[in-house]
């Protein structure tokens, strides 16, 4: 349309030659200006519009982006292993902080009722002290959580024997399992809802005595309503045994000088494993009806913890592994936690069999905290989702047994709320 007036225009301004005609030339050439003008700038702003379009979706994306992550340094090993730290958090106001050494969470901010934000799981603030001797804070744990008895199991008529870093038992692993390793950053994913951290170990045939090439993959994922998902998965090269779990221990208050013994707990399940004197399951599948083991209801730890029970003696409190209802319906909500000061909810869900309660009774205040004071007995607890332990030595218990070929795939969520 332009070029057709600039066509006229240019016509108009031939008729130089005929001076009768300058005057109407004059008024003609000023309307045809004025025309470009206004049809040029209509087009400009049309364009301008479209453009505007494309633009406005991308920063509307941008917004709409619930769920982030960042990265940062954390420190060094000994060995000269940078390890990283990695920040996942929602518009929520849940962030979720992990280091790759031994894949820990060191805390988890989330808010009470009143919209005050707190770290409530147990932590440091340094690399330092998480190498140094401490109680599992936070740990990816393998290759097999809780307890092996005697530090030995047999498989396939071949007898394998660990390290004894329990009293005579092994635990979590043994003397370095997961726990204690930098584990690799397979990936990092951001989405509108959700941010994913994919962390992986090549555990090698015959570490810590256990059979087997296993190549682990641990994915935390935060999503907008406020659920951490933690996927573990595996693959191995020969016959051997896999139990995974994560030992964050939870304080819901938010107030690491405060014990948990005001913690309302909830934990769906008949059944826990009665143990022996070295925390070992003696194969018995114990009732919980009239027990301090009786969570079926939500009651306060306090209300059992001291009991005149023999099993709580054993433990020196709750240890213990519950065995969980509906397990052949797979992933669902298990147990929840519920501390009334602060109206904060946990809870569990998981497609395992088992979940041990530990309510932190070997916590010794010899551990400083971040900001002063040191972390005292029971001023956490945790919620380790996972098989029975001492499986490979009972067979009555669920396969922990895993073949070449096969994977292990097994799913915990702990959901955040407040009430």
């Amino acid at each position: 349309m332009v070029f057709f007036f600039r066509y006229l225009l240019l016509n108009v301004l031939s008729l130089n030659k005929l001076e009768i005609l300058k005057p109407i030339k004059m008024r003609i050439v000023k309307m045809f200006s004025s025309l470009i003008l206004i049809f040029t700038t209509l087009i400009l702003n049309f364009s301008c519009k479209e453009s505007g379009k494309t633009s406005g979706n991308k920063a509307i994306q941008k917004i709409d982006k619930s769920v982030s992550i960042k990265e940062s340094n954390f420190g060094t090993t000994a060995d000269a292993e940078k390890v990283k730290l990695y920040i996942l958090e929602n518009t929520g106001g849940i962030r979720v902080e992990i280091i790759t050494y031994g894949g820990r969470i060191t805390a988890i901010t989330t808010p009470d009722k009143n919209g005050n934000f707190k770290n409530v799981v147990l932590g440091f603030d340094n690399l330092e002290q998480y190498v140094k001797q401490n109680p599992f804070f936070g740990a990816l744990v393998g290759r097999y959580g809780n307890r092996i008895a005697k530090g030995m199991f047999s498989l396939n008529d071949t007898e394998h024997t660990l390290a004894k870093n329990n009293g005579e038992n092994n635990l979590h692993g043994g003397l370095k399992g997961f726990d204690k390793v930098v584990w690799k950053v397979e990936g990092v994913e951001e989405s509108d809802s959700t941010a994913s951290l994919k962390l992986s170990y090549l555990s090698r045939d015959m570490e810590e005595g256990f059979p087997g090439n296993l190549a682990t993959t641990v994915t935390y994922t935060l999503n907008k309503d406020n659920s951490l998902d933690i996927l573990y998965e595996a693959t191995t090269d020969k016959t051997t045994v896999v139990n995974l779990t994560q030992h964050s221990y939870f304080n819901l208050s938010g107030d690491f000088s405060q014990l948990i013994l005001d913690h309302e707990v909830e934990i769906d399940a008949d059944k826990y494993l009665a143990v022996d004197g070295g925390l070992i399951p003696t194969g018995e599948l114990a009732t919980v009806e009239g027990s301090p083991f009786d969570f079926r209801k939500p009651k306060l730890i306090r209300e059992g913890i001291t009991a005149e029970d023999e099993q709580i003696k054993l433990g020196g409190g709750y240890d213990h592994c519950w065995v969980l209802n509906n397990d052949e319906a797979g992933y669902r909500s298990v147990a929840k936690a519920y501390h009334s000061g602060s109206g904060r909810t946990l809870e569990v869900l998981t497609d395992q069999p088992g979940m041990q309660f530990y309510t932190g009774n070997f916590l010794d205040g010899t551990l400083a905290r971040p900001n002063g004071g040191t972390y005292a007995k029971r001023s956490g607890f945790c919620f380790e989702t996972q098989h029975f332990p001492d499986s490979p030595n009972q067979p009555k218990f669920p396969s922990v047994t895993l073949e070449p070929g096969d994977k292990y795939s097994t799913k915990t969520t702990f959901k955040f709320s407040t009430k």
